[in-house]
């Protein structure tokens, strides 16, 4: 049977390397290959293999031939990514822009880094396009994150701004070794510790991996087993099981990054803002160090920005692409594509599927249990188009609204300021001027206007109605009455709460009325003219 089972095997046909597929396909004669091979196996025209020596002098060769334009395809191993170069110099007569593939990243990220230094110099014609390549092997995300974590520390050091590290190659869900992760891992343990995995039971998992989360007292281990042994671990098992952790892992790790985002505290270093036009619309000194004499001003920014919609024709293609499905709300008439997301986990450790609705000016995420419960249902091809274009058409082209930051010296008020959120922006105004500084969030603009000692001063109707609407703002109005955004049969409404001893004045100037469960409110139209109502219900609170 041995000689039997050996015998099947020579006849196999031999399984090539990476390198080996990519000079075969487009052929020796065409790729400038810089490695420290001193011998290799290629394939003639007929397609007979032989083995091809290479001299001493073949990887300068091999550079000058791809700098010259000779070879357009040019491959590099760790033994050629030392001391050469191979952008898009000015001086070089192959100055097309480099497509960089990231094949085989290797344990050692600082090796990687370098390699992709190797394409991105000065004095280039274009910067080069970098792509990673991975199989479907979810291990190899464990060397990935290790390079995307990198790069995040170098964009933070040289440039005080992480994102510009990664050049915009890595999303936020590629760095496996962030506190988002961390507390993902943790919540991943505890769901196998508590049994609310069941793909992977507890005994199980520890066996697989060698990883102990039981305590001698019997309960779960407060030391942990740390990120980077875990993803390591994960490299020894078998690729379904890898497939059935890292997925779980994956989708904590989204659920961990959502909330950050949706609760305005994903850190993300120092962010620049990007708009049509940036307009500083009033600056006050609210603080000034006796020592030094640096001011710390409250700006309030007016931000236009470009509507990007896409129309119906845009959409159809989207949805045929991501197996999206076309849907109308019955009661506002609304159109919107629904295409599937990832899903997240309930406090008993079930999935709960999602899907993602996107509309002209807004995607949210929910369960698919509440879109079937809900209004949405899936129409034609015809009526999507119409009732998408019919939106669409109505739609402003820009929108405005606005910003409030606090730039200046800033650590001798730091305390005032709130602790969730520290993100820094940047932006340049219209007129030319750079701004550096803390973003107050909607929730926030209240309490440290107060601090600031800006209390007499009122937001205008404008804003007002673009916070309370998209940020969900509440503002206390004279009189003990609340302006608050509500929701009504799941559509947004601008709420008066406390104002039913003033209804008939404030019917006369545009509000409106609705008794629901037993009980009368008082609204403001969701309209263009929201802002000229609520200036005249200001009015009348005094």
């Amino acid at each position: 049977m041995r000689d039997a089972l050996v015998d099947k095997l020579a006849c196999l046909d031999p399984i090539p390397g990476a390198l080996e597929q990519l000079l075969w396909h487009f052929g020796h004669k065409q790729i400038a290959e810089v490695t420290g091979r001193s011998k290799r196996v290629l394939k003639d025209e007929s397609g007979r293999l032989f083995v091809d020596s290479r001299g001493s002098g073949a990887n300068i060769a091999e550079t000058a031939a791809f700098m010259q334009g000779d070879k357009q395809i040019l491959i590099f191993s760790d033994a050629g990514a030392t001391g050469r170069s191979y952008h898009a110099d000015l001086n070089a007569a192959n100055r097309r822009r480099r497509s960089h593939y990231l094949l085989e990243a290797g344990w050692r990220a600082d090796n990687a880094i370098q390699g992709l230094g190797r394409s991105h110099r000065t004095n280039q014609a274009s910067a080069p396009v970098f792509r990673p390549v991975t199989t479907n092997v979810i291990g190899e995300r464990r060397f990935i994150s290790t390079i995307a974590r990198r790069l995040d520390s170098l964009g933070a050091l040289t440039r005080g701004q992480r994102q510009t590290g990664g050049n915009g190659i890595f999303s936020n869900k590629d760095n496996l070794e962030s506190n988002y992760a961390e507390y993902a891992l943790y919540e991943l343990f505890k769901q196998i510790f508590q049994g609310r995995f069941y793909e992977v039971p507890l005994g199980k998992f520890e066996q697989m991996t060698g990883l102990c989360l039981t305590s001698h007292e019997g309960g779960m281990k407060i030391d942990l087993p740390p990120l980077r042994q875990f993803l390591n671990r994960l490299l020894a098992l078998r690729i379904d099981m890898q497939n059935i952790i890292f997925e779980r892992f994956e989708l904590l790790l989204s659920q961990q990054i959502e909330a950050a985002i949706a609760n305005g505290v994903y850190e993300m270093g120092v962010e620049t803002l990007r708009a049509e036009r940036f307009a500083v619309e009033s600056q006050e000194a609210v603080y000034t160090h006796a020592q030094t004499g640096s001011v710390t001003n409250y700006l309030k920014v007016e931000r236009t920005q470009k509507n990007h919609i896409k129309t119906a024709i845009e959409m159809l293609e989207f949805a045929t692409h991501y197996l999206g499905r076309l849907m109308i709300n019955s009661k506002s008439g609304n159109a919107a594509v629904s295409i599937p997301t990832h899903s997240i986990y309930d406090a008993d450790g079930g999935v709960v599927p999602r899907v993602l609705l996107i509309r002209p000016q807004k995607e949210t995420r929910l369960p698919v249990q509440d879109l079937e419960s809900s209004t949405w249902g899936q129409v034609s091809i015809d009526a999507f188009t119409a009732a998408w274009s019919t939106e669409v058409n109505e739609l402003p082209k820009f929108t405005t609204d606005y910003l409030h930051l606090v730039t200046g010296i800033l650590l001798p008020i730091w305390k005032i300021l709130p602790q969730h959120s520290s993100r820094v922006f940047r932006l340049q105004t219209a007129d030319g001027q750079k701004i550096l500084g803390r973003v107050v969030n909607a929730h926030d603009i209240q309490t440290v206007r107060e601090q600031l000692g800006l209390r007499n001063q009122v937001l205008c109707p404008e804003e007002l109605v673009k916070l309370v609407l998209n940020q969900r703002y509440t503002q206390q109005l004279p009189g003990g009455i609340t302006l608050r955004r509500s929701f009504v049969a799941n559509e947004p409404r601008i709420e008066l709460v406390n104002a039913i001893s003033l209804a008939e004045r404030l019917l006369a100037v545009g509000c409106f009325t609705e008794i629901i469960n037993w009980q009368k409110r008082v609204f403001i139209p969701v309209s263009d003219k929201a802002p000229a109502i609520l200036a005249a219900v200001i009015e009348i609170l005094g």
